[in-house]
């Protein structure tokens, strides 16, 4: 204990450094020892050695509802999932890394624009569910910056942004799109979340009955093998595991969903709360390990492993079969389990691997980081609201002190160093510290008021530069 400072302690119990467990596991065996792994030590920019000259690529992967503990190198005890795992292992893996809000559309518009959801007005939707709102194509986006400084740009898998015909990816920065509008569809037929057929390349509907993660992997091989002669941007984004719960042996259970769908029940249907099981969950879960596994192959195959930075992350916290152990909460909800994610960067050109950071980030940083490593400039008409990564990751430089914000309808929060304020559903104020209650189960606010008072203010700054709330119907 005399080796390690409380804070990288605290980082370690509250953070989920744990080591993944070796052979066979139940959901009821209980969590995996919160120890780090001994082949893990703390981050440390790299010093010294050659450093590569040319811009990279950026392939930044996003699973859909994946819980915090999902992965075996975050905890999961009866989930396997060895390329996330490898992943890691050739990079750095974040235990304090949070989504920019608890629910789809949200977070995208804060990793899209690198700005707080509630800076536009699509952003307000938790999540987006009608033709009417979307991500403003007049809005700069990590997309267009970076075309703008020369890259390819390409999106593949769920938008989720807006629907046609006035918002798509392709109005947005994105060169290519080849994927879903809506926030969730049936895995093989492809209705979506209005009830229609929801597969489009470009603007124009595309056919193809298979398994959705197996057609959107071909795509992503086909587009990360190209000889391509800039650099490049590539969104992938899965819906794995996002209900309805359906694994690629499904396929009947998913016409009985399709059926319920044509019939007039499309949420009912796609939410299927009459299926699904922590087996199957777990099923759905590694068929994503397995296809960012192939992908990755492909890139290694193309010669750009090296000089491509890779970012896996979750667009929020877990659903109903999620693993979060020991985080409380879930997704559209800003206790730690609706917004902390997993999240892992690799960079071999740059960054060594084995190595874990126990400091907070969250989405919109990685759109400052993306665009600072791009040789891309932010418009200054829209400033953003993360703070660029790279001089930590690249130059061994302090992360500054600044607040992460979160805003929900029900739900408040801001974290600042280890302390966290919340406000739930009832308008009740809590006060947790996080390295010692990753759970928010011991509540300080009656114990610390001062802090709290600093806190809530704080909050209530931010707050009130955004939009507001248009009323509830």
């Amino acid at each position: 204990m005399s080796r390690i400072s409380r804070r990288t302690f605290g980082g370690l119990l509250g953070g989920g450094a744990v080591t993944a467990v070796a052979g066979p596991a139940s959901a009821a065996a209980g969590p995996a020892p919160a120890v780090p792994s001994p082949s893990e030590r703390p981050f440390r920019a790299r010093t010294g050695g050659a450093r590569t000259t040319r811009r990279p690529n950026f392939l930044f992967i996003l699973g859909d509802d994946l819980g915090w503990a999902d992965l075996s190198s975050y905890g999961a005890p009866h989930i396997k999932t060895p390329h996330l795992d490898r992943l890691a292992r050739e990079g750095v893996r974040f235990t304090q890394a949070y989504s920019g809000s608890a629910t789809c559309s949200p977070t995208r518009f804060s990793l899209y624009t690198g700005r707080y959801p509630g800076r536009t007005e699509g952003g307000l939707a938790e999540p987006i569910g009608n033709r009417t709102q979307g991500l403003d194509p007049g809005h700069p986006t990590l997309a267009s910056l970076l075309k703008k400084a020369g890259y390819a740009t390409a999106l593949i898998g769920k938008w989720h942004c807006g629907w046609l015909p006035d918002h798509s990816p392709t109005k947005s920065g994105w060169e290519e799109f080849f994927g879903n509008f809506g926030g969730a569809l049936e895995y093989f037929s492809k209705l979506g979340q209005l009830g229609d057929y929801d597969l489009y390349e470009g603007d124009a509907t595309y056919q193809d009955l298979r398994y959705y993660t197996t057609v959107l992997t071909e795509r992503a091989v086909e587009y990360v093998g190209r000889d391509h002669d800039r650099p490049w941007l590539l969104n992938l984004n899965f819906t794995t595991p996002h209900w309805p719960w359906l694994s690629e042996d499904d396929a009947e259970t998913g016409a009985g969903i399709a059926a319920r769908i044509r019939a007039g029940d499309v949420l009912g249907a796609l939410q299927h709360g009459d299926g699904g099981s922590v087996e199957k969950y777990a099923e759905m879960v590694q068929s994503l390990d397995a296809a960012i596994g192939t992908v990755l192959a492909a890139l290694r195959r193309s010669g750009q492993e090296e000089n491509t930075v890779v970012v896996f992350a979750s667009d929020n916290g877990g659903e109903r079969f999620s693993y979060q152990w020991p985080l409380s909460g879930g997704k559209s909800e800003l206790l730690e389990g609706g917004i902390r994610v997993h999240t892992i960067l690799r960079w071999p050109a740059r960054i060594d691997g084995r190595q874990v950071s126990h400091e907070p980030v969250y989405s919109p940083d990685w759109t400052a980081t993306l665009l600072e490593l791009g040789g891309a400039r932010p418009d200054a008409a829209y400033p953003l609201d993360g703070h660029s990564l790279a001089g930590y990751l690249l130059r061994g430089e302090r992360l500054p002190e600044r607040d992460l914000f979160w805003r929900v309808r029900g739900n408040r929060a801001l974290r600042r160093g280890e302390w966290k304020y919340y406000q739930d559903a009832h308008g009740t104020d809590h006060l947790y510290h996080l390295a010692t209650d990753a759970r928010e189960q011991a509540d300080l606010a009656a114990d610390r008021p001062e802090l709290l008072a600093q806190l809530k203010a704080a909050w209530e700054r931010i707050a009130a530069q955004l939009l507001p709330y248009p009323a509830s119907s």
